[in-house]
């Protein structure tokens, strides 16, 4: 699937201010741009940095008995003189060499500014946060907030770096991006690796948790799940990230399929039920289920889109990458992921052919579903949706030089997926993923601007 674009808005610099009084000192969050966070350490009840001789803290003195947040506890980073330090041109690094599990994820290209967003104070940023749609929907509150900020601010800058973001002038569309919607969903499955933890006891190996992820085509996913897995590996959990891609059938086999239901567009290409390999995804979660210990490694099945001019094979093992263990999560993402079959009047009212796929659909439980005790459920208001997000693709890559599908191909493209969300959608979204448990699903509503959004 293709990756989401967070700068498809046009850019608006952060104008969120702060005053610099004598009585309200505000607290710059330019600085992580130039200091490491390694290098947080403790500085007696609070934790803080160390620029030169002075301690800077992240969370307040808890002896001081103020808001975790109070101005009059965050020291304003300038120099007397005014003029800011260096780390304003800094240059470095952006982690883009970070590849998960073998998924070329390259860099979102950042937008350019020669002008410097106004400086923001954490208070603002603590505001920003607590207005996001999924505070509450993870459980947390202004107070938790408050006291986790410098993690928040952590992870801003981590995810800046690694879609080579400038941090100084987040547009609008970036901002909700991170503290919206990636770093809200890293916080809801470290609780739901937590609570799965919990329930082994000491001497017991635990089993990784497998944390599913179903979304349409083009929502960005395969994005989300790529800042997930770079913010376990900094947090220091090692994530294992698979696709339903992965288990496609071989070139030869879809020909098959193709073969053996003659007009059915639905199964004439990879992507609806039918055209998946399900032994090979047994065969896949549970050996990674069995990663508990140090040393015991495996490769993870990867599919080659561009194979035989777009029509796709699966990779040469050869080009498999390698997963080790203790592995504490597995994200598992796919568009149709959790779909229920429904009654054969149901699909047919929807388009005659979709009547083969729901009978595929029948064995999707034992092979993928039974596998996930947590679920992220992506919601958009319109399948419609997903042919905007293809066009779009398609424009900016032949815009790119790189070769597209014109407009024609994609409507068609699209056209054989669209069945499958008229159908199944509305089930998915009313009563969760097929299997699941309602206290571990976290549903997101998103809008057209793939922005997260408060649900009906």
């Amino acid at each position: 699937m293709a990756g989401l674009n967070i700068l498809s808005q046009t850019p608006s610099p952060w104008q969120l201010s702060a005053s610099s009084t004598s009585s309200s000192l505000s607290y710059s969050l330019r600085f992580p741009h130039f200091y490491d966070f390694n290098n947080i350490y403790n500085c007696g009840d609070f934790k803080c940095w160390k620029i030169g001789s002075t301690n800077f803290p992240l969370s307040g003195n808890p002896r001081a008995k103020r808001h975790p947040l109070s101005s009059q506890m965050l020291p304003h980073l300038s120099n007397s003189s005014g003029s800011g330090y260096s780390w304003m041109q800094d240059k470095s690094a952006s982690c883009d060499n970070f590849s998960p599990n073998g998924r070329k994820q390259g860099p979102l290209n950042a937008v350019s500014s020669k002008e410097l967003a106004q400086v923001s104070s954490v208070d603002d940023l603590y505001e920003f946060i607590c207005s996001g749609p999924l505070i509450s929907k993870i459980g947390l509150t202004s107070e938790k907030v408050a006291e986790s900020i410098d993690k928040w601010i952590e992870y801003g800058l981590r995810l800046c770096r690694l879609f080579q973001l400038n941090q100084l002038a987040l547009n609008e569309a970036q901002k909700i991006r991170i503290y919206h919607y990636y770093i809200p969903v890293f916080l809801w499955c470290e609780q739901e690796i937590s609570q799965h933890s919990s329930k082994f006891k000491e001497e017991e190996e635990i089993p990784p948790l497998v944390i599913g992820f179903s979304a349409p085509q083009g929502c960005g996913k395969t994005t989300l799940v790529f800042a997930l897995e770079y913010l376990f590996k900094i947090t220091g959990r090692r994530a294992a990230t698979i696709s339903i891609d992965d288990f496609y059938l071989t070139a030869e086999e879809q020909a098959k399929l193709r073969d053996s239901n003659p007009g059915n567009l639905l199964l004439e290409f990879r992507g609806n039920a039918g055209s998946h390999d399900l032994p090979l995804s047994v065969e896949t979660l549970t050996a990674l289920s069995k990663l508990t210990k140090e040393g015991v490694k495996m490769k993870l099945p990867r599919y080659d889109k561009s194979a035989y001019s777009g029509r796709g094979d699966r990779a040469d093992p050869s080009e498999w990458p390698e997963v080790e263990g203790p592995l504490p999560v597995i994200l598992f993402e796919g568009w149709m992921l959790g779909f229920k079959p429904l009654p054969p009047e149901v699909v047919k009212a929807v388009d005659p052919q979709l009547e083969m796929v729901n009978k595929n659909l029948e064995t999707y439980y034992d092979a993928w579903h039974k596998f996930v005790k947590s679920w992220i459920v992506i919601k958009i208001q319109d399948p419609s949706y997903v042919y905007q997000w293809r066009l779009q693709a398609e424009i900016a890559m032949r815009a790119d030089g790189k070769p597209g599908m014109t407009d024609e191909e994609v409507k068609d493209f699209v056209s054989r997926y669209l069945p499958a969300y008229k159908a199944y959608l509305p089930t998915l979204y009313s009563e969760g993923p097929s299997g699941s448990d309602p206290e571990h699903v976290l549903l997101i509503d998103i809008d057209e601007g793939r922005n997260p959004i408060l649900g009906c």
